[in-house]
């Protein structure tokens, strides 16, 4: 009889029936994670072990520990950049234009220096940063060295998951053989490889929100906020009202803003990405995609400590669009 495979062991603890079954400690959602990314697990292993995750849903605790096995296969600069912010960006826009992306330009044009990284591709029909981001005339990074050189030059910088960490791609690819999201999507959110004091994070499904606030605690984030924002990015929609999950130098709460408006706005009937550089030259009047940046920047600025509570984020999110620099999108597509 051949020798069990040592990845078998954690195929055996989340698949062993309903009564046999349980969830990984940190130690073996770590030493899991660390086999995964060293390539020490046949596909056929990988596919069960994501799968039984998937069913089971992971805990905070998994999450945390297997970023932080992550994290240790990232090859960062010698000289890591001074990050504000860290914000991930994975799900994609079906429906809506990616307001955010304007939110995190206005941002980095006042100083706030912002990493972003997220996965495209992976789910046909949507539009993802990395696409969109080019025709904004805003380069898309591709190691984390340049990076880095981004952030110093622009205060701004992306970089795909296909080369942030290549197996992570991998494994978010496997989604349309699978059927089914698998814990990565969750997991990658949280990686914060620039390690910023202030993290970002928007879900599609409400039950992932105490999940990343959780997680974010034991990974030992300073300052968190996780939003179900609209299409699962990090994007305030203003005719909603918005429960905020917050880590705050050690401590956890909730706390819900109201919508920014009293009847909702009609879904336009297509995207078109030269909205996004109109809206910013004032070429083009939106209220709702104006407001959605607003309402953006403004749970960013509360998130990093920069206002008291909500009316004054708002109220320096507002200054900020007022005095933003209309002339930078003037060749925009």
């Amino acid at each position: 009889m051949s020798q069990e495979h040592p990845f078998a062991q954690y195929v055996r603890i989340l698949g062993k029936g309903r009564n046999g079954s349980r969830g990984l400690t940190a130690d073996e959602a770590y030493e899991s994670m660390r086999m995964i990314m060293s390539d020490e697990v046949e596909p056929i292993q990988l596919g069960a072990y994501l799968m039984l995750m998937r069913v089971k849903e992971e805990s905070p605790e998994e999450v945390a520990a297997a970023v932080r096995a992550i994290r240790e296969h990232l090859e960062l600069p010698a000289n890591l950049p001074a990050v504000d912010l860290d914000w991930s960006s994975y799900a994609g826009k079906k429906r809506i234009l990616p307001w955010y992306l304007l939110a995190t330009l206005l941002m980095a044009e006042n100083g706030i220096r912002i990493f972003m990284h997220g996965a495209s591709g992976h789910t046909a029909g949507r539009l993802y940063t990395k696409d969109v981001l080019p025709q904004l005339g805003v380069p898309v990074a591709k190691s984390l060295d340049e990076a880095a050189r981004q952030i110093e030059e622009s205060n701004f910088s992306y970089i795909d998951l296909e080369y942030l960490n290549p197996k992570l791609h991998q494994i978010i690819e496997l989604r349309p053989l699978l059927g089914l999201r698998s814990p990565v999507h969750t997991i990658a959110r949280m990686l914060n490889p620039f390690d910023a004091p202030s993290v970002m994070q928007g879900i599609f499904h409400p039950g992932y929100r105490p999940t990343h606030q959780e997680a974010g605690m034991l990974l030992g984030i300073q300052r968190m906020t996780v939003l179900k924002g609209e299409g699962g990015e990090i994007e305030r929609n203003p005719d909603q009202e918005v429960l905020l999950q917050c880590v705050s130098e050690g401590t956890m709460h909730d706390e819900e803003w109201p919508a920014m408006f009293a009847r909702r706005h009609v879904r336009p009937d297509e995207m078109n990405v030269a909205d996004l550089a109109a809206l910013w030259r004032g070429d083009k009047q939106d209220e709702y995609g104006e407001a959605a940046v607003i309402g953006t920047v403004a749970i960013a600025l509360y998130t990093m400590g920069r206002a008291r509570d909500r009316e004054e984020a708002e109220a320096q999110a507002r200054s900020m669009w007022a005095s933003r620099n209309k002339t930078r999108f003037r060749n925009a597509a």
